[in-house]
C-alpha cells in the first residue's frame, strides 16, 4: 500500500435476467465501499440502487442475492450512486480496487446506457489477478475461497456489497504483507559486518 494514496475497495451486485428478457443487461443493484487511507477506514458506504432496465427484480436474482423488490424500490437512483462516487474522485489520487473485473465493466456499461460520465479516472486493479499472478495459479480464485485458503473468513455475508468489499480489503492486506515477506534484503554493507570503532581501538 503506497503511503499517502487513497485506495477505493468497491463491489456492486447485479441484476440477473428471466429467459424471455429481450435487450437485457446486467443493472447495479447494490453497491459497497470502503475508503481507506495509510492502513486506515476513513469512510465506508452502503446502499441499494434502483435499476433502469428491468425495475423489478427475477425471482432468481432475488433468490440468489436474497435482496427483495423493496429494498431495491427504497434504494438511490444510479445516478446518486454516481454523485456519491465522484465525491471520492475529487479529492484526491485514488486507486480502485475490485475483486474481478466484472465490477468496473458493469459500471461502465451502465454509464453508456444511461448517457452518464463514469465516475472515476483512477487505477483500477483487479485484486483477483493480482492474487493469481502472486500465488501463480492457473485459473482464478473466487473471493470467499481465496481468504479461506488464508485460513480467514470473510466480512459478514457473501455476496452483501459492503461485506465483499471488507473481504477484499482484507485479502488485499494479507497479500500486501506476503508480499514484504518476499522482498529480498538489501546486501550487507562491510559496516555491517565490522565494527569499526573496535577495530580502531585496537590500534591506539
Amino acid at each position: 500500500m503506497v503511503e499517502g494514496m487513497r485506495y477505493l475497495f468497491i463491489d456492486f451486485e447485479f441484476t440477473m435476467p428471466e429467459r424471455n428478457w429481450k435487450g437485457f443487461y446486467p443493472e447495479i443493484i447494490e453497491v459497497g465501499y470502503i475508503l481507506v487511507e495509510n492502513g486506515k477506514i476513513i469512510e465506508q458506504f452502503s446502499s441499494f440502487v434502483k435499476p433502469i432496465k428491468y425495475p423489478h427484480l427475477s425471482k432468481r436474482c432475488s433468490t440468489f442475492l436474497k435482496i427483495s423488490q423493496q429494498q431495491v424500490d427504497e434504494g438511490i437512483t444510479f445516478q446518486q450512486m454516481l454523485e456519491q462516487l465522484r465525491k471520492i474522485q475529487s479529492k484526491n489520487a485514488l486507486h480502485i480496487v475490485t475483486w474481478g473485473n466484472m465490477d468496473m465493466k458493469v459500471l461502465r456499461n451502465n454509464c453508456l446506457h444511461t448517457k452518464l460520465p463514469f465516475p472515476f479516472d483512477g487505477k483500477e486493479i483487479d485484486l483477483s489477478m493480482e492474487y493469481k499472478r502472486f500465488f501463480g495459479n492457473q485459473n482464478q480464485t473466487g473471493l470467499w475461497k481465496a481468504v479461506q485458503e488464508y485460513g480467514k473468513e470473510g466480512t459478514g455475508k457473501h455476496h452483501k456489497a459492503l461485506d465483499d468489499a471488507l473481504t477484499t480489503y482484507q485479502i488485499f492486506k494479507l497479500v500486501e504483507k506476503d508480499k514484504r515477506y518476499l522482498k529480498k534484503p538489501k546486501p550487507a554493507t562491510i559496516g555491517d559486518v565490522i565494527d569499526f570503532s573496535k577495530v580502531l581501538k585496537q590500534h591506539v
